[in-house]
């Protein structure tokens, strides 16, 4: 078997000696939890933790540049803006009136009612229904 290197945990050392100064701060405690838990700390955490380290005043300056080199090296994540809300289906004003016509010339026309529902609802119509409803404004005799 190979044996590994040991490598210089400087984030461990920081965490530990930021303990030593601060015993009573859960922000280092549970640091120091999820770097065990994990392995890992994430850029603002990583970052929480140079600010609260360079109080410390025993603290070697070559670990903050250490961490402070880590930090940099991380990638910045940025949130996208939300885009702004849409309908889904946009209404169109002339099938509308189109609907209105049919139905004052023939208020009880069932399949145009259905279709009205439909449109009210915000539910796209399909092109047989569009279909339909040129059909049925011809026959009403609608211009």
């Amino acid at each position: 078997m190979k044996s590994q290197k040991q490598r210089i945990d400087i984030i461990n050392e920081i965490l530990e000696e930021s303990i030593l100064a601060f015993p009573v701060s859960s922000f280092i405690i549970s640091l120091y939890q999820r770097y065990q838990r994990m392995g890992s700390l994430s850029k603002k955490q990583l970052q929480g933790l140079y600010d609260k380290a360079s109080k410390i005043n025993g603290l070697s300056p070559g670990k903050l540049a250490t961490l402070e080199a880590i930090i940099k090296r991380m990638p910045t994540r940025y949130k996208s803006e939300k885009p702004e809300l849409k309908p889904l289906f946009n209404k169109d004003v002339i099938t509308g009136k189109l609907i209105d016509d049919i139905l004052s010339k023939y208020p009880a026309h069932k399949s145009v009612l259905f279709l009205k529902a439909k449109y009210d609802n915000n539910e796209p119509l399909s092109n047989t229904e569009l279909g339909d409803l040129q059909r049925f404004k011809k026959i009403a005799g609608i211009e």
